[in-house]
């Protein structure tokens, strides 16, 4: 089973019709199947998720906080995907609740499991340099 426990995350583009930027960063949790993250960076001010991965799947909603003072809420469904590199990769499948759209996107990890993962996955430090985890 593939955790997100300590994983940082960031889209490799903008999303069409969503508030995630480039420079959007989550930051991952992980107890057993229970999952939940914090977010912020480009239009969102502060966001959370929080829901369910077995591993092969997550499924959460999140909510947020947008830099004009709005907010927003949806619901995701990822499948994860473990690069040869020991990255992981999410494949999002969302649509909004709080309002009319939905959409496709991908979250790449930019940092190992430094603070938890799988154990034996490589990571980096904060020089970007390979280390083996766990």
């Amino acid at each position: 089973m593939t955790s997100l426990d300590g994983r940082r995350f960031r889209p490799p583009d903008d999303a069409t019709g969503g508030d995630v930027g480039m420079s959007t960063e989550f930051a991952f949790c992980q107890d057993g199947d229970v999952i939940w993250a914090s977010y912020d960076g480009g239009r969102v001010r502060k966001g959370f998720l929080v829901g369910t991965s077995d591993g092969a799947y997550a499924e959460f909603r999140y909510t947020q906080l947008l830099t004009d003072g709005t907010t927003a809420s949806g619901w995701s469904r990822d499948r994860i995907e473990t690069l040869a590199d020991g990255k992981v990769r999410l494949h999002e499948a969302w649509r909004w609740e709080s309002k009319i759209g939905a959409g496709t996107s991908v979250l790449d990890e930019v940092s190992g499991a430094a603070g938890g993962g799988d154990p034996g996955q490589l990571g980096e430090d904060s020089g970007g340099h390979g280390v083996q985890t766990g």
